[in-house]
Formats: C-alpha cells, sequence, structure tokens
C-alpha cells in the first residue's frame, strides 16, 4: 500500500511550527528553576524558617518596593497586636500604596496587607514556573503578634 505523502503546504506548515516551537521561550527558558533544588533537598526535619533560609539563599533581592502581577517572598513581622500572621509568606502583589501593598497570600489562600516598615529587610521576586516548587514546601510560619 502506497504511503499518503504531504503536500507541499503540509510541509512547509509542520516545518514553520516546529521552527516557532523552538523559539517560543518558556517562564524556565528565561530563568532557570531556582527553587527545584530546595525542594529536592527537603528532609522533612527542616523547620520552616531553616526553609525560608535556603530559598532566600537561592533568589536574588529585588528591593523594597513589589511591582503589581509579580510574585514575590519576604520576612514580615506584624504591628497589629494580636493578630495572626504569616511571618515568611509568598504574595502575588496586587495593588502598591504609600503605605504598603496589598495581595494573595498563597498560603492563606486570602488577601492580605502588608505594610513598608514591617517588610523585614528586601522583597524576593519569584517566577510564575516556580510557584507550584514553591507551593510544595512548608515554609509558611503562622504567628500570632503578641
Amino acid at each position: 500500500m502506497a504511503e499518503k505523502r504531504e503536500t507541499l503546504l503540509q510541509s512547509q506548515r509542520r516545518k514553520l511550527a516546529e521552527q516557532q516551537a523552538k523559539k517560543r521561550p518558556t517562564d524556565t527558558d528565561l530563568n532557570q528553576n531556582r527553587i527545584r533544588p530546595v525542594l529536592n533537598s527537603i528532609t522533612g526535619k527542616e523547620s520552616s524558617d531553616d526553609l525560608m533560609l535556603k530559598l532566600l539563599e537561592v533568589v536574588q533581592e529585588s528591593g523594597k518596593i513589589p511591582q503589581a502581577g509579580k510574585f514575590y517572598i519576604f520576612v514580615y513581622n506584624a504591628k497589629t497586636p494580636n493578630i495572626r500572621y504569616d511571618q515568611n509568606p509568598l504574595v502575588a502583589v496586587g495593588e502598591v500604596f504609600k503605605w504598603g501593598f496589598r495581595g494573595l497570600n498563597m498560603h492563606w489562600g486570602e488577601i492580605r496587607q502588608y505594610t513598608w516598615d514591617e517588610v523585614v529587610g528586601s522583597l524576593y521576586e519569584v517566577y510564575p514556573s516556580e510557584i507550584k516548587d514553591l507551593r510544595a514546601i512548608p515554609f509558611a510560619n503562622f504567628r500570632i503578634n503578641n
């Protein structure tokens, strides 16, 4: 039985699709997943603060002011008395204000507010391609501010 040959048009479409697939950068192509080695090294005996320190060692400081639409990890000490807060938040920033910023804390699953003076040190931008790995690392540190 004779094989059906592709037409010239089909051949050109296939070659164009292959070329586009090779050139199309993904988030991971543009930056290597810095979080995966931390995830792979977890033994289960680390504290949330130990895990946060490991994460801060593999990402770079991004300054003090976030950009809406980006993801960040940072150390936070709440100022409101008797409030439960996450000292090591993973946040998708929604809005930036003069007093601080608001975003979705991915450990809580809800919108939280963060004031500038309570952010300890810098913010550390993380990439969308790293979020799945970050969510698998138990670095949330829920505390009550006394």
